[in-house]
């Protein structure tokens, strides 16, 4: 049994494309990427239209149609480069959600950065006063054993003759 055919669409603004397919990762192979753009809202699925009808009509086929001038003709689209297909999926202009989400993790990332620049300092600050206690301890041991090794130079000397 042949599986469900679903249409698919996305469009870079100047052109709408569609193509009917099994799932959503048959249908952005048909259009040849290799990102998610159903994740971010570029690409969905339709369920009418002349898109969905010239689609349905070339199962596994991509359909383009040009928005801006011969609006409404379907046709088959011509082939077309993986670079050409990588510029087509990045020209879109991002929804207002993915800019708000990017403000956002902008955001986060520079609270982030401040915390653990704020952390560092005081780690490098500790890091200071354990070496300054350290080398207080180390003058403090040598004053020690210099004092102790004069003291046991004297008693030796005492022993001889």
């Amino acid at each position: 049994m042949a599986p469900r055919l679903k249409v698919f669409t996305w469009s870079d603004g100047f052109h709408a494309f569609a193509v009917a397919a099994p799932s959503r990762p048959k249908a952005l192979a048909a259009w040849g990427m290799e990102r998610d753009i159903f994740a971010s809202g570029l690409a969905r699925e339709i369920r009418e239209g002349a898109d969905y009808d010239a689609a349905l009509a070339r199962p596994g086929e991509v359909i383009e149609r040009g928005l801006a001038v011969d609006v409404g003709e379907v046709a088959p689209r011509r082939k077309t480069t993986k670079t050409k297909r990588a510029a087509l999926a990045a020209s879109p202009v991002p929804s207002p959600a993915a800019r708000e989400r990017v403000r956002g993790l902008e955001a986060e990332l520079k609270a982030l950065e401040r915390d653990q620049a704020a952390a560092r300092r005081d780690l490098e600050a500790e890091a200071t006063r354990v070496a300054r206690a350290l080398e207080r301890l180390k003058q403090t041991q040598e004053r020690e054993r210099d004092r102790l090794q004069g003291r046991l130079d004297k008693a030796r000397a005492a022993l001889k003759p």
